[in-house]
């Protein structure tokens, strides 16, 4: 006689599923909508800037109208020469911007774990961080020349300062207490950094890097401005001598997108890492 199994399969309950479909629905209708009232005041004021341009109200020499930019845009694409020049501002920003906050991030922890590092380069470097970029930029060209060398490093002491002081001070608020907790436990010094020091101090340090980022931005405008064969300052420079304003405007709105989506890249990390602050958001 066959006996019968008396485990029976638990069948699939369709309710337990709707709040994870819920929560994905509700922050996909959040985010569309945050994108939303992002969007809508530089659409209007394209559209009004159009409307114009068009009817001759402002003049076009000076602004012309989105859809040029747009058409110019389309048409240097085309051609490759958009691509090119956008591919070298990239690089430089991005390789100078490494050296300065790698270099911003490393000073910044030294300094911040001994008061005695802090007495003897805090002085100085906060002494040269009040020096405009635009006063030393024609030292930077003498003892450098106009080669690559002068507008990476450039870009570099400007990503340098953000990052220092941010992670100085992201050190400096780290509990006292927690270091004593820590050479109860007999931490080494890289595993006070490692554990104590940069888990606390990064607020502050992701805070840096979005400041050193916008900054690495402005200085390679400077950067190529001043003497450069390639890049989008260059492009920049190029089109006001033969007054195209066009060209003027487009290499504006790319600085201007290049620049918000890195910074977008940082606050998505941000919100990655730092998922456990409950902050107040408005």
């Amino acid at each position: 006689m066959s006996k019968t199994s008396n485990h029976a399969i638990p069948a699939a309950n369709p309710i337990s599923d709707r709040p994870s479909w819920s929560s994905q629905k509700e922050k996909k209708s959040k985010l569309n909508l945050s994108i939303f009232r992002g969007g809508l005041l530089p659409v209007s004021v394209l559209l009004t800037w159009q409307i114009l341009s068009i009817n001759e109200i402002i003049p076009s020499q000076l602004f012309p109208p989105p859809s040029l930019i747009f058409q110019t845009f389309i048409e240097m694409i085309a051609s490759g020469e958009l691509f090119h020049h956008l591919k070298i501002s990239i690089v430089r920003a991005l390789l100078g911007f490494t050296i300065g906050g790698v270099g911003g991030l490393l000073i910044g922890l030294f300094v911040g774990m001994f008061q005695r590092a802090e007495q003897y380069i805090n002085p100085t470097v906060q002494m040269l961080r009040a020096i405009p970029l635009l006063a030393i930029t024609p030292l930077f060209i003498l003892w450098f020349g106009f080669g690559e060398l002068s507008k990476v490093l450039l870009i570099s002491l400007g990503a340098f300062f953000p990052m220092y002081v941010n992670t100085f001070l992201g050190a400096r608020n780290v509990d006292s207490k927690l270091f004593d907790v820590t050479r109860v436990l007999e931490f080494s010094r890289v595993q006070q950094v490692t554990k104590l020091i940069l888990p606390s101090a990064l607020p502050n340090v992701l805070l840096g890097l979005r400041l050193s980022l916008s900054i690495a931005w402005m200085c390679l405008v400077v950067a190529e401005l001043m003497g450069a064969d390639a890049g989008v300052g260059y492009l920049i420079q190029e089109a006001r001598s033969f007054m195209r304003t066009e060209v003027i405007f487009l290499g504006i709105l790319l600085f201007a997108a290049v620049g918000k989506l890195s910074d977008s890249v940082v606050r998505a990390l941000e919100s990655r890492l730092l998922h456990w602050q409950d902050n107040y958001k408005g």
